[in-house]
């Protein structure tokens, strides 16, 4: 009687197969991983513009217009009007970043131009937001005392540096700086010998280095910008100087980035994370 049973319950088991239940919960685990690799696929070659015009449109189908951007480091919706705050600094950024990889280019290049014609050391170099400075430091050495005209190297370092600034678009400054000793006849002050060795940098450069005459100006500061305080020989010898100013053509709220480029707390890798960021969700909003 019960080999009888057996047989039945087998029989019964291959008319009607295994349960296969299983497979539909199986497969809808596979579905669900599947969209979400596709998902993070997409994020990760996202097209900014379609990804705008994606997001609004679901938005819109949602009964929301214009919602914003996810700031993932607060974890709340950013209005239109501070996203595009974000890419406007976001670009500013990437524009500091590249003024300053070109002023430092233009830096080696006349450096490695007065090194080859035996004249390294005879000035040094300042990068700001202002642009590059180019200091022709104690004015002694490009200077006859109580003088403006140019003796020494002056007029070799400045014939070798004038042709490189002619080949750029920057405007440039010639500033004129005295140490605060009172000059003597035929200069009443400070203010006039500052400024005719400025005029006679300025001359030389445009006359012989050819640069452009609307390209180019000259002051003169007197002492009243000193680099070093105190009256001893190396104070009075940083004061007295003239400075080549390259003028960066940035806007200002890209020059004004310039320092935090220099410091390297901005950099390629630092923009492009900034630009990334604000259209990633937050860990909180996936866990959801």
């Amino acid at each position: 009687m019960s080999a009888r049973r057996g047989r039945r319950r087998h029989e019964e088991e291959e008319e009607h197969g295994p349960d296969e239940r299983w497979m539909a919960s199986y497969m809808d685990m596979v579905t669900v991983l599947m969209c979400m690799f596709i998902v993070l696929f997409a994020m990760s070659t996202v097209d900014q513009n379609k990804f705008e015009e994606l997001r609004n449109s679901l938005a819109t189908g949602f009964g929301v217009t214009n919602i914003g951007k996810v700031d993932t480091a607060q974890g709340t919706v950013v209005p239109p009007d501070k996203a595009d705050a974000k890419s406007q600094s976001f670009a500013d950024g990437q524009a500091a970043v590249t003024e300053v990889e070109n002023l430092r280019a233009l830096q080696e290049k006349i450096s490695t131009a007065l090194s080859a014609h035996g004249l390294a050391g005879t000035v040094q170099f300042q990068l700001d937001e202002r642009g590059l400075t180019i200091r022709l430091v104690d004015s002694q050495t490009f200077f006859t005392p109580n003088s403006t005209a140019l003796v020494g190297v002056a007029t070799s370092v400045l014939d070798t540096v004038a042709p490189i600034l002619a080949g750029t678009t920057y405007g440039i400054s010639v500033e004129g700086h005295a140490d605060l000793r009172q000059p003597q006849s035929p200069y009443p002050t400070n203010w006039e010998l500052s400024s005719g060795r400025a005029v006679q940098v300025l001359r030389r450069m445009v006359e012989v280095g050819g640069i452009a005459p609307e390209r180019i100006g000259a002051v003169g500061y007197g002492s009243s910008r000193p680099l070093a305080d105190g009256t001893s020989q190396e104070a009075l010898a940083q004061n007295r100087r003239v400075d080549i100013v390259v003028l960066s053509n940035a806007p200002e709220s890209v020059r004004a980035l310039i320092p935090d480029v220099i410091k390297g707390e901005i950099t390629d890798k630092t923009t492009t994370a900034n630009k990334i960021a604000p259209f990633l969700l937050p860990a909180s909003a996936l866990s959801r």
